[in-house]
């Protein structure tokens, strides 16, 4: 990779694991769904300069509603309901033990030897962090929470049906066909009126912390991404998403004093090291057709 290019995979790191931390701190005065409509709402400003890429309807709002609504909404849900920011980071990065056994269902790419005992670890270090759910955190939050890396990975394998399309067009029309039924959302479970009365009386601190989240992290940053996996391997661009957890976890402990006993860490370092077995690995192998 060019020099440029590593600077900027390694900004879209850094911007995606502070964007945990700002969804904590928009999430004292905003609720989960409006929250995150605000966040889709902002990013897909583009839409009204942009035409709507060449990609059918129904591909588009499966891709939106797994990638982004499933991903993010589940998430704001788990961390207004006192999941730690650091740990939320880790949860989601999991999505990659998801995408590869989704994968291998859907499409029949058998992973590796290596793929396989990086789901293992990975899966153990979850089954660790399981093991301290209760205590400063519902169970119910925590079930919630790994919605978030299931849709990002089912919304990962949907997302091969519109190669070929221009990425910021394509997420910027992913952005908008979120944040309608989100926005409705907002309106049945706050009440139209606490909705505007939060929209009206936001303060500067989390109206910055959304702007940071839909314009800079969900726009720009996943259009720089886009463009990074397109102009190279993913094996070069995919290891770079390993930092995001790092730098959520490394903030959310500066920010918020976020600590982690020995069991927690360890699974939270556990699956990162599963994850680090995954992306490093060869491509899975194709499951020959049989007849």
């Amino acid at each position: 990779m060019k020099p440029a290019d590593i600077l900027i995979a390694l900004m879209v790191a850094i911007i995606w694991g502070l964007a945990f931390v700002a969804s904590r701190i928009a999430l004292d005065e905003l609720s989960p769904e409006l929250m995150t409509a605000l966040r889709f709402a902002i990013a897909a400003v583009p839409c009204l300069f942009i035409r709507k890429p060449k990609v059918a309807w129904s591909l588009l709002i499966a891709i939106s509603f797994t990638l982004f609504l499933g991903q993010f909404l589940s998430q704001a849900y788990g961390i207004a309901h006192g999941v730690p920011v650091g740990l939320t980071s880790v949860v989601v990065q999991s999505q990659a033990l998801f995408t590869i056994g989704f994968a291998a269902l859907a499409f029949g790419e058998r992973p590796t030897p290596m793929q396989t005992l990086g789901i293992v670890i990975a899966a153990i270090g979850l089954l660790m962090i399981c093991g301290t759910v209760g205590y400063d955190f519902s169970v119910a939050a925590f079930a919630v929470l790994m919605i978030s890396p299931i849709s990002f990975a089912v919304g990962n394998l949907l997302l091969r049906g519109a190669r070929g399309v221009p990425m910021f067009d394509l997420f910027a029309w992913l952005c908008l066909a979120a944040a309608v039924p989100l926005f409705a959302l907002a309106l049945i479970a706050d009440g139209p009126a606490s909705t505007l009365t939060s929209l009206t009386h936001i303060s500067l601190r989390s109206a910055l912390c959304m702007l940071m989240l839909g314009g800079i992290s969900t726009s720009i940053a996943y259009w720089l991404w886009g463009r990074l996996l397109r102009d190279y391997a993913a094996a070069q661009v995919v290891p770079f998403a390993l930092l995001v957890p790092f730098v959520g976890s490394a903030a959310s402990s500066i920010v918020f004093g976020e600590r982690f006993g020995p069991l927690r860490l360890a699974g939270m370092l556990t699956v990162i090291g599963g994850i680090a077995v995954m992306v490093l690995a060869k491509r899975p192998q194709i499951l020959p057709k049989t007849a």
